[in-house]
């Protein structure tokens, strides 16, 4: 079993149990995208980043093909990057609003960031199995950062796979588990704040499903929660 979140974020760069997964990512990095042709591709699964002593745990879908598949670091070099890291500098949990690279000096405070799936997927959708092969890192994960009281899931596939690495989607009944909705707050029995919200994907803030002030009020709630 792994001690650390150091340990885990090695087993997770060195991991190989979706050959899909890493023949995709590996072709990514291979064959670039034209406005990044001069980048040295990442390319391998992308651990957790953040406090390790963070309260407030922001779970995401999947590393972008030409974002933190390229940068090698979490929601790093894309825009729904953008859009978190200017969120989280607002509310106090980043000290820039912007990440570029893994040595652009971003640090994280009282936050930790993690993901469903640690590699690239095709059209971003992981299948079912792959996803259940990767949960075992997020369980780790939880394990270590023991002081976790606030936790934001961008998207329904994060919520649910949240919710299942916890343990409560085993242990809460169909009608009791909390139900995906954008700015939805529940408390689970352990006095988890669990807040979902729709994931900044170009696909929601160009589409206007998500906007500035829905974002900016899922962070201002997550704050307000840890105060409380």
């Amino acid at each position: 079993m792994v001690s650390s979140l150091t340990d885990v974020n090695r087993a997770i760069v060195s991991c190989t149990r979706c050959p899909r997964l890493r023949a995709y990512c590996a072709r990514v990095a291979r064959e670039k995208k034209r406005e990044f042709r001069d980048w040295q591709y990442w390319g391998k699964p992308v651990p957790g980043f953040g406090d390790p002593r963070a309260r407030l745990l922001v779970v995401g879908l999947a590393p972008a093909a030409h974002g933190a598949n390229r940068t090698g670091r979490m929601f790093t070099g894309d825009s729904s990057g953008n859009w978190l890291y200017e969120a989280l500098y607002r509310y106090g949990f980043a000290n820039q609003p912007q990440s570029r690279a893994r040595d652009d000096g971003l640090a994280l405070t009282d936050c930790y960031i993690s993901a469903a799936a640690r590699c690239a997927p095709p059209q971003n959708k992981p299948s079912r199995t792959e996803l259940e092969r990767c949960r075992p890192y997020l369980e780790a994960e939880l394990r270590l950062l023991r002081r976790v009281r606030v936790v934001v899931t961008l998207g329904r596939v994060a919520h649910e796979h949240w919710l299942k690495a916890a343990g409560w989607w085993a242990k809460l009944p169909p009608r009791r588990r909390p139900a995906f909705a954008h700015g939805a707050v529940a408390t689970l029995p352990d006095g988890t704040q669990l807040v979902s919200s729709y994931h900044p994907s170009r696909q929601n803030t160009n589409t206007g499903k998500l906007t500035r002030v829905m974002w900016h009020a899922i962070f201002r709630k997550a704050r307000r929660l840890l105060a409380d």
